[in-house]
């Protein structure tokens, strides 16, 4: 595996701090920004995008420019700290805290909002400490596949050997910028570049279904008859399934052939037993603090909220487990129907809607930075050497770690500080949306026997194809957002992307670059589209008074 390592072509420097005032000032920066890109995407479109390759070839870009400030970022260990950051944020904004939040705010529980964030953030932090401990264990190997993890990695290699990613990266954020500033959401565009074709096929159909639906073109409403909430939920439950079946067929196969003995290894079984009972220590007081910020108490009896307590640090627990092995193996971060799972069966439990309604906020926050993290340290165990000096590995592992939380909490300020204007545009996620109405569901006999009818075709397209194409799970998402030129834009997309592929023969990493600048493009040119009338409303009104 160490054969892999670009020989004398690529500026290492395992010993850099993330504190380094320059490091550190473009790790915020860019965090501000990976912030915002994550939000923007998982609004308009519904699943957020990996910020890893963005946050690798800026950070390439930047030690192009010749002067002292920049020298820093030569260092491939520098860049990886950026891109830990900026994918940080992303997931950390979107995945993590916007979803949370968007479900008190669906059902009208907005004195729950502020509490349900401090929760979330809090769920964040530990998700990722855990992470941190029982990586490189037999649970969670540095050996493991890690697929983003490995593209990040193979991208800032290739970035410091030759310049023409940059290029392509300028090229696919003009580009970006130019359709999103005409309506053209290239977001899509750029994820068609990057995903599983044949699970983007599904989420543009879904996407199209659903938008002529509205427009009459089709004669049922499919949002009004919870159309795709049964999908979702139908297909999240086969998901689990199948995601769960992967998880005990790999282990199996795996234990003796694919972990490599090395000397952490050896403490394997004490780092997993400390990290997992001080994690779940954690949650369970962070459960214990939401009910009382959000005055649940007066809501259940003792023995309710008892039961209450220990679902929800169970439920936690368990949700960044299965999305983080299913990350490790397959690539896929299957959170939402993850949470979904744990809503129903505290729907089973009997607690009541505001309940569950931290209960899905508080676990969906659970999950997403743990698999994005796993990511995130498998590119630093590879650029460092493969753990080859276990010393420098262990002071990268923490210097990437700080970066993340550094991450972390520019997500928090970018939330606290906009949920409100996205919210009161009626731009919110459509997972919060799934949620909602799941909880709402448990107080109609009607709505329930919809949400079961079409759970079951859900169920058999997630069967169909299986979990490496997760169909159900990517159709269902399609089915939940009103957005037909999405659906055209992803599908001309793939149109293009195969024309590369296959009769240009463009390489998949030039092609993930392109997708990047597209993505970059379109999220800040679609921000700075939204944020500018506001704006300018207010600096109007400072100027009348």
């Amino acid at each position: 595996m160490n054969s892999n390592i670009p020989a004398g072509s690529v500026e290492s420097n395992p010993g850099i701090s993330v504190f380094k005032p320059a490091l550190f000032f473009i790790i915020v920066a860019l965090s501000f920004l990976g912030a915002i890109i994550g939000m923007q995407i998982i609004v308009t479109l519904g699943i957020s995008a990996n910020t890893s390759i963005i946050g690798a070839v800026l950070a390439i870009l930047l030690s192009r420019i010749p002067t002292t400030v920049f020298s820093t970022f030569r260092y491939i260990d520098a860049q990886n700290l950026v891109q830990t950051a900026i994918s940080s944020a992303t997931f950390a904004a979107a995945n993590g805290l916007l979803i949370s939040i968007g479900v008190p705010w669906v059902l009208g529980m907005h004195e729950l909002i502020w509490p349900m964030l401090v929760g979330s953030a809090l769920a964040l932090v530990i998700d990722g400490t855990i992470l941190y401990g029982i990586f490189n264990s037999r649970a969670f190997p540095a050996n493991g596949c890690w697929p983003s993890g490995v593209a990040t990695a193979e991208t800032l290699w290739a970035g410091n050997q030759g310049g023409r990613r940059l290029g392509l990266l300028v090229m696919g954020f003009v580009v970006g910028s130019g359709g999103a500033y005409y309506g053209i959401p290239m977001a899509s565009a750029g994820i068609a570049f990057i995903g599983s074709i044949f699970a983007l096929m599904m989420f543009a159909a879904g996407l199209l279904v659903r938008g002529y639906s509205e427009s009459g073109l089709i004669y049922y409403n499919l949002y009004e008859h919870f159309v795709p909430h049964g999908f979702m939920i139908g297909a999240g439950v086969v998901a689990l399934l199948q995601i769960g079946w992967i998880v005990v067929k790999k282990r199996r196969g795996t234990d003796n052939h694919d972990i490599e003995i090395n000397p952490e290894l050896a403490f394997s079984s004490v780092r997993l037993k400390k990290s997992l009972l001080t994690g779940a220590g954690f949650y369970f007081f962070t459960a214990l603090l939401l009910t009382g910020l959000t005055q649940l108490f007066t809501h259940m009896s003792f023995p309710v909220l008892t039961g209450f307590l220990l679902f929800s640090t169970a439920a936690a627990l368990v949700q960044e487990m299965v999305v983080g092995m299913a990350a490790m193996h397959s690539g896929w971060f299957p959170a939402t129907a993850a949470a979904l799972i744990s809503l129903v069966v505290g729907m089973l439990l009997g607690f009541p809607p505001e309940a569950l309604a931290v209960l899905v906020g508080f676990c969906s926050a659970t999950g997403p930075a743990f698999a994005d993290m796993g990511a995130d340290l498998k590119t630093g165990f590879m650029i460092r050497g493969y753990g080859r000096d276990l010393q420098q590995e262990r002071y990268g592992r923490r210097q990437q770690y700080i970066a993340a939380m550094t991450g972390f909490v520019c997500a928090m300020i970018v939330v606290a500080l906009s949920y409100q204007f996205y919210f009161s545009q009626n731009q919110i996620v459509p997972a919060s949306r799934l949620y909602a109405v799941t909880i709402e569901a448990g107080k109609s006999s009607d709505i329930a026997c919809m949400l079961l009818m079409w759970a079951i075709p859900g169920a058999l397209l997630q069967l169909t194809g299986g979990p490496r194409h997760q169909t159900g799970v990517l159709f269902s998402t399609g089915l939940m957002i009103h957005y037909p030129i999405a659906g055209w834009t992803v599908l001309v997309a793939l149109g293009g992307r195969l024309l590369l592929e296959k009769v240009f023969h463009v390489s998949s990493d030039r092609i993930s670059t392109l997708a990047g600048g597209l993505i970059a493009g379109d999220a800040l040119t679609s921000a700075a589209k939204a944020l500018y009338p506001a704006l300018k409303m207010k600096l109007v009104n400072i100027q009348i008074h």
